[in-house]
């Protein structure tokens, strides 16, 4: 299962996450995760949002520019070790992480790793194939938080 990331560019100063973060309130767009990587003058804001076709919708007409990508949202077991696995896996079958973080559903239990991948359908088949379970884009909705797909 894939999920889709925004991404927001922006001008690197003070102002333009809260600008991002009061479009997406006012929308009443819940924000799952968050990075924001810069550099000199300018930066970009990765997003995983409940609604991410609303979300784009309403920050471009806000005059921002936005993209949205597929990702995958990997759970992995929150323990040491338990992100090397994926890693591994992914290296040992060639596929390139270029972009990517990670949060804590449930301490010492459950965590997400969000990837973006060079090739996104072997990805799926590969931890399909390993037995990895991946959050679906409707489990980062309001109705179904997260449900998870088994792979």
């Amino acid at each position: 299962m894939v999920t889709y990331q925004l991404s927001v560019f922006a001008e690197n100063k003070p102002g333009r996450l809260a600008k991002v973060t009061g479009i997406l309130g006012k929308e009443k767009i819940n924000i799952r995760a968050i990075t924001i990587a810069t550099s000199d003058v300018f930066g970009v804001v990765n997003l995983l949002v409940d609604d991410p076709q609303r979300a784009v919708k309403a920050l471009e007409k806000e005059g921002l520019t936005v993209s949205l990508r597929q990702v995958v949202a990997v759970l992995i077991e929150d323990r040491p070790g338990g992100l090397d696995r994926l890693v591994q896996l992914l290296a040992k079958e060639g596929i390139n992480v270029e972009n990517a973080y990670g949060f804590v559903l449930e301490s010492w239990k459950r965590a997400v790793f969000v990837i973006d991948v060079d090739q996104m359908e072997k990805t799926q088949r590969v931890l399909e194939a390993a037995g990895f379970e991946t959050l679906s884009a409707q489990a980062l909705s309001n109705a179904e938080p997260f449900h998870y797909m088994k792979y």
